[in-house]
């Protein structure tokens, strides 16, 4: 897996919920691109929960609609907005568990309406919660001017974000 460069840092004004590292409430996600799929290594925190040790409905969503997104950036260097997503919660989600795994690939595309698989895993590789997000996305100029976007590249090196 090479380790994506997250685009937008050091933009003034950039503090996403989803991966902005200096968002202290936010969840501060990392993507990885292995092959077709974007991989996030996410650690759950109590802060994060619902009932008592799991993790809060609304935030696997999150989990899922950011990696979505982070799939149109790396895939189709562009941006985009989400439109629709269908959420599929399986199992219950410990916020005790060691770590998370989440992938995501392009599942159709239409001109500039993509629709995103993806799936949240526990630490013992256990389907958690699925999602299909339809975003639609912008031309490649839209997205520099409007948000910003010089492209999305990942560092040289393989790496193993679970080390």
């Amino acid at each position: 897996m090479k380790k994506i460069i997250n685009p937008w840092l050091g933009i003034d004004g950039y503090f996403c919920f989803g991966c902005a590292p200096d968002n202290e409430a936010g969840v501060k996600m990392e993507f990885y691109e292995d092959g077709d799929e974007i991989v996030s290594i996410w650690k759950p925190e109590q802060k994060y929960q619902s009932w008592i040790n799991t993790l809060h409905g609304g935030i696997q969503a999150v989990l899922l609609d950011e990696i979505c997104g982070w799939v149109v950036s790396r895939k189709l260097q562009t941006t985009g907005v989400t439109s629709k997503m269908e959420t599929r919660y399986l199992k219950p989600v410990s916020t005790k568990d060691e770590y998370l795994v989440l992938r995501a690939s392009i599942k159709e595309q239409r001109r500039n309406i993509v629709m995103i698989e993806a799936s949240l895993y526990n630490s013992q590789q256990v389907l958690c919660s699925q999602a299909v997000c339809t975003y639609f996305t912008m031309s490649s100029e839209k997205a520099k001017e409007q948000m910003h976007f010089p492209g999305c590249d990942v560092e040289p090196e393989e790496v193993n974000p679970l080390e």
